[in-house]
């Protein structure tokens, strides 16, 4: 059922527990879906299909361990343009989506316009990044960075 006024699908407890199973392993099948959700097969691919016409499953992808790939210096930088005008803003946008290292970036409010989570090899890499690659982007008035001495929780589940 979708609400006209929001555009938003109104998700029933069986939507729900189906994208929390989804969430935690989406290579399961449909037969063990069915099996936990007490439906058939039928059904399951059903609503599926529905969750992702709609948008709300939005993609599938595999979550690589930082650790093995030689990426785990994780920072957050704290970006602040010289202005708020408009061009600044789409340039950076546009620019930091470019960068391979950046693998979040959030407009925020507060003292900084944006909010950046950098995943490197080391400190070094970092310093090359940001030497060589965000500060070259033009409009940035300031940074500060923050390094992660340890990931206490981590999660792509969103609680539905």
């Amino acid at each position: 059922m979708i609400d006209e006024k929001f555009s938003v699908m109104i998700l029933d407890s069986i939507d729900r527990q189906l994208l929390t199973y989804l969430q935690q392993d989406c290579k399961q099948t449909n037969k063990e879906l069915s099996n936990k959700l007490h439906l058939s097969v039928t059904a399951v691919y059903e609503r599926i299909k529905k969750l992702e016409k709609e948008g709300i499953i939005d993609k599938y992808v595999a979550l690589v361990k930082k650790e093995k790939v030689d990426k785990a210096f994780v920072a957050f930088c704290h970006i602040k343009l010289i202005q708020h005008a408009q061009d600044y803003v789409v340039k950076f946008e546009r620019e930091v989506a470019t960068l391979s290292e950046v693998m979040e970036c959030y407009h925020i409010s507060g003292d900084y316009d944006y909010l950046l989570k950098v995943m490197v090899t080391d400190m070094e890499s970092f310093r090359e990044f940001m030497v060589n690659k965000l500060t070259n982007i033009d409009h940035i008035g300031s940074t500060h960075s923050m390094f992660v001495i340890n990931e206490v929780k981590h999660t792509t589940a969103i609680n539905i």
